[in-house]
């Protein structure tokens, strides 16, 4: 399999197909993935420990990005699929990887990323 690195997001409204054909999709936007702690049966990361026995509540964020999904682009999309109605649904295209401006400015903790006019990485 290829990998493309990816130097620019899909334009807002654009139609692509999925890699193996089945269906095509409308790109809402880009978005983080994130992975909800909260979700697990169990604590993860850290435990606070008290004594002798550890906590069972869970320390730091309850969103935090999904590591699996950090070096692919992730899209709000609208997913059109043959013979049934269209569904929205966040779709990471895990064959494409970001080059490092672009993956920095995608999942970046500099607080300059969280200012509302960083709408790209490239201004």
């Amino acid at each position: 399999m290829f990998e493309n690195n990816i130097k620019a997001l899909l334009p807002h409204g654009s139609i692509h197909m999925s890699m193996g054909g089945q269906y095509s999709f409308r790109v809402i936007g880009p978005c983080c993935r994130l992975y909800d702690r909260e979700e697990l049966p169990w604590p993860c990361c850290r435990l606070a420990w008290k004594s002798k026995e550890p906590s069972w509540r869970r320390i730091g964020n309850r969103f935090v990005p999904d590591i699996a999904a950090r070096k692919c682009p992730s899209y709000s999309v609208e997913i059109f699929q043959p013979g049934s109605r269209s569904i929205q649904s966040v779709l990471t295209i895990f064959p494409n990887k970001f080059e490092s401006v672009m993956q920095e400015w995608w999942y970046s903790r500099h607080p300059r990323s969280r200012e509302a006019t960083n709408l790209s990485p490239f201004d």
